[in-house]
């Protein structure tokens, strides 16, 4: 623990309060309203339900999987923050993976468990898979379903197989309607806290769940333990047992969440619920022209 929170400390004091524009990036609202798996999923369907909100994850590809942990994550906001800053589908990979690489706030290390091999296994995850949402509510926005990337997976190749060092295209396009779904009013986080959280795909979560907010509460609110895993703690069964170990994990990820957005410290956990006291959001809120 002390030593994650040193590197995260490092972080900080390097370049944490940047107020420039490289620093702010997107992420899509559905993806904050429910999370993507924190582990392994079996199978070829995912399902998560936060009030009238439910987010669907599937694949066709059982040898491929569903996508999860940290870096489908850092994938999704590269993704929405380059759509939104360059208003077109198109997006530039750039010239090598280890450019790429540093723009996800990764190093780039080769072997079996090295962050290549996980990225280019997450991205094929990711770009297999079809993300579907909807409202229960009649009066909030239609439902949908939507894959990535316009191409077949099979058509994706991200850098030489041999040398897995160059990017055999430069380029991905995404599909006209997952295109118009992320940028149509994307929440706005701070790239470099995300890089610093990169370790816990449970406080990234939490982080942009907690600015979101913070863009439009005026006053506490009390939100049971068992709201909140049902819209964060993936892999925790609705156990007795399973609710003790999601509350434990989501307050020692919390801690992490407030040494890089200290607003965050107004929340306050308490035995059946988490008090959430709103504060600022960690990037003002953005209103995005198209």
């Amino acid at each position: 623990m002390m030593k994650e929170v040193r590197k995260i400390n490092k972080l900080i004091n390097l370049s944490l309060f940047r107020e420039d524009e490289e620093d702010k990036g997107f992420i899509a609202k559905p993806f904050v309203q429910a999370t993507l798996p924190h582990s392994k999923v079996d199978g070829t369907h995912y399902e998560r339900i936060n009030g009238d909100f439910t987010l669907s994850i599937s694949t066709q590809f059982s040898d491929t999987g569903l996508p999860y942990g940290t870096i489908p994550r850092l994938l999704l906001v590269w993704i929405t923050t380059e759509a939104v800053k360059t208003k077109s589908r198109e997006l530039i990979l750039g010239d090598n993976l280890s450019e790429f690489m540093r723009k996800l706030g990764l190093v780039p290390t080769g072997g079996r468990w090295g962050s290549i091999t996980r990225l280019k296994e997450q991205s094929d995850r990711l770009f297999s898979c079809t993300i579907a949402w909807r409202y229960q509510n009649p009066k909030a926005p239609e439902q949908g379903a939507y894959t990535i990337i316009s191409r077949k997976r099979e058509e994706i190749y991200w850098w030489d197989k041999k040398t897995q060092t160059n990017l055999f295209t430069s380029q991905i396009t995404l599909s006209q309607e997952f295109f118009e779904e992320i940028t149509n009013n994307p929440i706005v986080v701070r790239t470099e806290a995300l890089k610093a959280l990169k370790q816990s795909s449970l406080a990234v979560d939490i982080y942009t769940w907690v600015t979101h907010r913070n863009s439009y509460a005026k006053k506490p609110s009390k939100i049971k333990w068992e709201a909140l895993q049902f819209q964060f703690g993936s892999g925790y069964p609705l156990t007795a047992q399973g609710k003790r170990d999601f509350k434990k994990k989501f307050i020692g990820a919390l801690e992490k969440v407030v040494l890089v957005y200290p607003e965050a410290s107004k929340l306050k956990p308490k035995e059946k619920y988490l008090l959430f006291v709103p504060g600022k959001p960690d990037v003002p809120k953005l209103v995005v022209h198209k």
